[in-house]
């Protein structure tokens, strides 16, 4: 979803020149990229300072880990930091839980420790919503004969890049290896990169679904929630949607931008950022995707674990992603969307689910996305 650029406003680099501001994100918001676990003796706080640098959804970072029993990490999903309205039974948010885990196993490795992984340890969540029992349990072993794993090398260079690609097709050892990477029981994945209608049927249900998320109140403003405008507040929060550019900063500062109001449906503003979305959209050479057989609980996990392992391969052949989660998404504005991209991936099966779909191509340097930092997501005696 493209929602770093929220606000698109013509004029910006006057303002930019006039004010002289820049949109780096402030360095403090990025210190957890910097050396993750320096220092750390417990192999459980090295593992977990490469996990929660792991692809969430709109950044949220819901992941609470306890560590009060020696050898183990018990994962609880954060019940302040869900989408209710735009991921109502928690597919994604579970998605993101196993992003997590798949960087947590891998760093593991490298320190030479086998983590066992068992989900779910006291019982599943029923299909409809998340609670307090957590996701999984995590032992580790020491095992100096652990493989480590080649795509841990990619965890620091991973992004998720919403910037406009080139439009050169991706080549074919790079789609295999993510092909590769992407798979697991249950799950089907696929590539659409030469057929124009194809692609362009794509770029249309994408459009559409973010056309739809843009002007429904409830879930644009479910979005501004997570909104962190400026170096202060994206500091302070080191979560959510960042946005840093100066003439934001500046219409923000004067109470220019309501976060409490949705726009209207044909407000300028949005107007523009679908235009910008449609762009991006038109130079996209390729899109991948996940389909799963059943939408069990641990079939969620496993799409995120399989999902970040396919991007960390589009990492090392020079390539980005960027999550079209919008059509995919459980409540009723989308149903169209969801039943088009689920009928264009030959998913519309009861039992099949389109775990995640995404833009994929060659894409901008990018920085990475804040991140919270290990003794956030600690849970406390």
């Amino acid at each position: 979803m493209d929602r770093r650029n929220f606000i698109r406003i013509a004029g910006g680099g006057a303002v930019f020149a006039a004010t002289g501001c820049s949109s780096e994100l402030p360095p403090g918001a990025l210190a957890a990229w910097q050396a993750p676990g320096a220092g750390e003796t417990d192999v459980r706080r090295w593992a977990l300072s490469h996990a929660l640098l792991a692809p969430h959804s709109h950044n949220l970072q819901s992941w609470r880990v306890d560590l009060r029993q020696a050898g183990e990490v018990l994962l609880y999903c954060d019940l302040e930091r869900l989408l209710p309205e735009t991921d109502p039974m928690g597919r994604q948010i579970l998605m993101s839980q196993g992003t997590f885990l798949e960087l947590l196993e891998m760093a593991a490795r490298e320190r030479g420790h086998r983590a066992e992984i068992a989900l779910f340890p006291q019982g599943v969540f029923d299909a409809q919503r998340l609670d307090g029992r957590p996701v999984a349990r995590i032992r580790f072993r020491p095992d100096t004969g652990v493989p480590r794993d080649p795509l841990f090398a990619q965890v620091l260079r991973r992004r998720t890049n919403r910037e406009a690609y080139e439009e050169r097709r991706p080549d074919a050892a790079a789609l295999e290896a993510i092909a590769q990477a992407g798979g697991a029981p249950g799950l089907r994945t696929g590539f659409s990169t030469g057929n124009a209608a194809e692609l362009e049927q794509h770029r249309r249900i994408a459009l559409q679904a973010w056309r739809i998320e843009l002007t429904t109140p409830r879930t644009i403003l479910e979005s501004y929630r997570w909104l962190r405008i400026g170096p202060t507040e994206i500091e302070r929060h080191r979560d959510g949607i960042a946005l840093n550019q100066p003439v934001l900063r500046l219409i923000d500062a004067l109470g220019l931008f309501d976060r409490r109001k949705a726009p209207a449906p044909d407000d300028r503003f949005t107007r523009l950022q679908i235009a910008d979305f449609e762009r991006k959209l038109a130079a996209t050479p390729a899109f991948f995707w996940q389909v799963s057989e059943g939408n069990t609980r641990e079939l969620q996990v496993r799409s995120g674990r399989a999902y970040v392992r396919a991007q960390l391969a589009a990492t090392a052949h020079g390539l980005s992603m960027q999550p079209l989660s919008q059509a995919l998404q459980e409540y009723a504005e989308q149903e169209s969307t969801y039943a088009g991209i689920h009928a264009l991936l030959q998913a519309a099966r009861p039992s099949q689910t389109v775990q995640m779909w995404t833009r994929l191509g060659y894409g901008p340097a990018i920085a990475p996305a804040p991140r919270r930092g290990l003794q956030a997501h600690l849970v406390q005696a």
